[in-house]
């Protein structure tokens, strides 16, 4: 019998999210009485954020304003990657929030590793930047599942087209 059954592992965030949140962030930071009269914003480019104010505390406070936003719209925390705050022009400094697209090699090793380490009978392989588990039991693929989800490995991770 071959392997009938299968499912993704991918790492993929809604940038249209990403967007909304943006905007209502800095709808709000604009309003807000500690940031009166002074340069905040956050230009969204293709694959990162950067985060721009006077100073780290008011950097902080965008942040955490951001976070908040990002989780009320469904975007995970995991999928982004603080840098470290930097001088920037006209004395502010700034931020970039790289996005995690796909899971690196170094991670799909590590999950390929793991699921044959449990001795599932199941096939795994990396694909690009995705990683795919085959198997011929739908109740082996999710106990891989469920696996994975107690494990952590420190990035987001999605599970996708299972058939």
């Amino acid at each position: 019998m071959g392997l009938d059954h299968s499912f993704d592992i991918v790492s993929r965030i809604d940038l249209q999210e990403v967007t909304n949140a943006v905007n209502i962030t800095l709808k709000e930071i604009r309003n807000r009485f500690d940031f009166k009269n002074s340069r905040v914003d956050i230009v969204l480019e293709k694959e990162k954020l950067t985060l721009v104010a006077e100073d780290d505390f008011k950097i902080k406070a965008l942040r955490t304003a951001l976070e908040e936003k990002l989780v009320k719209r469904k975007v995970p925390l995991r999928a982004l990657e603080y840098r470290r705050i930097e001088d920037g022009a006209n004395r502010t400094v700034k931020q970039d929030v790289v996005f995690q697209v796909g899971i690196p090699i170094e991670k799909a090793r590590e999950i390929v590793k793991l699921v044959k380490g449990e001795k599932f009978k199941a096939q795994v392989a990396i694909q690009g930047d995705e990683v795919r588990v085959s198997s011929a039991k739908i109740d082996v693929l999710q106990e891989v599942i469920a696996f994975l989800k107690g494990k952590d490995l420190g990035i987001h991770m999605q599970f996708m087209n299972y058939r």
